[in-house]
């Protein structure tokens, strides 16, 4: 379905609207940008599609047009009547106001092998994505457009991975699908965006069960980066340097090195190792 740009000034004019700077509102009205988003999604027709932010109804137009279902979630209740205008014309959308990180995606959306397609407030990245990648019912792709910075921190590779990497990657394989300058919103942002895609995976790299001490490992391993993971292990574990390097050798890594040079394999080995002696390793899920 060929839709025309819409008219993002001309909507904020009629409804007497602002961005709301504090809701982190800048508004995607260059139309070659949403469509190199759907094009990231690849959607089928067959496809449900959770939108997280649907502002105007810019992106969640052109989504409508290609999947089975949308479910547009917008928190700010002054965006719900101009999406109600937009996509008056679609039989499958739905709407729902409200803070997406109060509310559960298997609230939303039933369907297993869902898609998310959202253009998200910088300050939510973080929370957003690990809000998704906890629920109970996964999507099976994600393509979010947020800060270049933290998009590229997201898809860095062992000897420059964060917390955040790691915690993005043991689900799926993350990529850069698309820039998008800062010219391309209203307001401007101070940055550069990207649109990052997320691949998951059937089941995590690290085995479900084992989950809860892969996070705790890597919250120590990366809690004091400049240290050593001799040390900074450690220091979160509460033992002493030749216990901490001693399991560190047991899993085949050398305690001289740091947290962000090891890969996802490495992290599962040294797993493994530490419950074979600490099967009560306590919980500590959490993705930076």
């Amino acid at each position: 379905m060929n839709l025309p740009p819409l008219d993002v000034h001309a909507l904020l004019r009629r409804y007497k609207l602002e961005p709301h700077k504090g809701l982190g509102q800048n508004f995607l009205v260059d139309h070659s940008a949403l469509l190199k988003i759907v094009s990231a999604a690849e959607l089928k027709s067959s496809d449900t599609v959770l939108e997280i932010g649907g502002g105007l109804g810019s992106l969640s137009r052109l989504l409508a047009g290609q999947a089975a279902q949308v479910v547009v979630v917008e928190i700010d209740r002054r965006m719900i009547p101009v999406l109600e205008e937009v996509l008056k014309g679609f039989q499958n959308v739905r709407i729902v106001q409200g803070d997406m990180l109060d509310l559960a995606p298997a609230e939303l959306v039933s369907t297993p092998g869902y898609l998310v397609v959202a253009n998200i407030p910088y300050y939510i990245t973080s929370a957003l994505i690990r809000h998704l990648l906890d629920a109970p019912v996964k999507p099976s792709r994600i393509v979010l457009t947020m800060q270049n910075e933290v998009a590229e921190r997201i898809c860095a590779e062992p000897g420059e991975l964060s917390l955040l990497a790691l915690s993005v990657q043991v689900y799926g394989a993350p990529s850069i699908a698309a820039h998008i300058s800062a010219s391309s919103f209203y307001p401007s942002p101070n940055v550069d965006s990207a649109t990052l895609r997320i691949d998951l995976y059937p089941t995590p790299v690290i085995p479900p069960a084992q989950l809860d001490c892969f996070f705790r490992l890597a919250k120590h391993g990366f809690s004091q980066k400049r240290k050593t993971l001799r040390n900074s292990l450690s220091a979160g574990l509460h033992t002493g340097g030749d216990e901490a390097a001693a399991l560190l050798k047991s899993a085949g890594i050398d305690p001289n090195r740091r947290a962000q040079t090891l890969d996802l394999i490495e992290w599962r080995t040294l797993v493994g190792e530490y419950l074979a002696s600490n099967p009560g390793c306590g919980a500590g899920k959490s993705i930076a």
